[in-house]
């Protein structure tokens, strides 16, 4: 009778200590009380109960994604990595192709002094580009710039956007006959700063 009791006792008291850890946990949770999460690779960290088994393990990067995350890491201060960025971003080379941000990072360049991205702005203006239109006196103003440090390319332009300024008829005409041939001129004449080699961009 006595051993029954102490077995009832027992039993009493596991499904007593059971029911604290669960309020207890039940309170954590409400609390927003975080979780020590800890697993053989990557150590113990504290997680919010709700994200527990949430969270998996980010997909791997392939090789371009890496190759573009560290070219956009240099061209934030390199107008040599910015203007191949850009070019990279136009032509959908390693990145997907985004006229936003290839125009972006051409400026960022062409900011930064860069002669060849300042050439490219004045064409891009010249023309328009896609959705962004064109605008001869913001074409005037980066030629001008290339042109003053002895651009032979950007002194042609230079002519031609100031006469595209003039004569609203003649800069139309121009648009029309140049924009198709100027979109191909980005894959054809412009060449790169930077080569990828041994999981690092080299300049040439």
């Amino acid at each position: 009778m006595i051993q029954r009791s102490v077995s009832v006792l027992a039993v009493a008291m596991l499904l007593g200590a059971c029911a604290t850890v669960h309020q207890e946990q039940a309170a954590d949770a409400k609390a927003g009380k975080p979780v020590r999460v800890c697993t053989q690779d990557e150590g113990c960290t504290d997680m919010a109960r709700g994200e527990v088994g949430r969270n998996r393990m980010p997909e791997p990067m392939t090789q371009d994604e890496i190759r573009a995350q560290a070219l956009e890491a240099k061209a934030g201060d390199d107008p040599r990595a910015a203007f191949d960025l850009a070019l990279r971003f136009f032509r959908g080379d390693g990145v997907k192709r985004d006229s936003y941000k290839a125009v972006t990072w051409m400026r960022k360049a062409a900011e930064q002094g860069n002669t060849k991205a300042q050439v490219a702005l004045g064409r891009l203006y010249l023309g328009g580009f896609e959705e962004m239109g064109a605008d001869p006196a913001e074409a005037e103003s980066w030629l001008l710039a290339a042109s003053g440090k002895g651009d032979a390319e950007a002194a042609r332009l230079l002519q031609e956007a100031q006469k595209a300024k003039a004569d609203d008829v003649a800069w139309r005409r121009w648009v029309d006959a140049h924009r198709a041939a100027w979109l191909g001129y980005w894959w054809n004449a412009y060449h790169y700063y930077t080569y990828w080699s041994a999981g690092r961009w080299y300049y040439y």
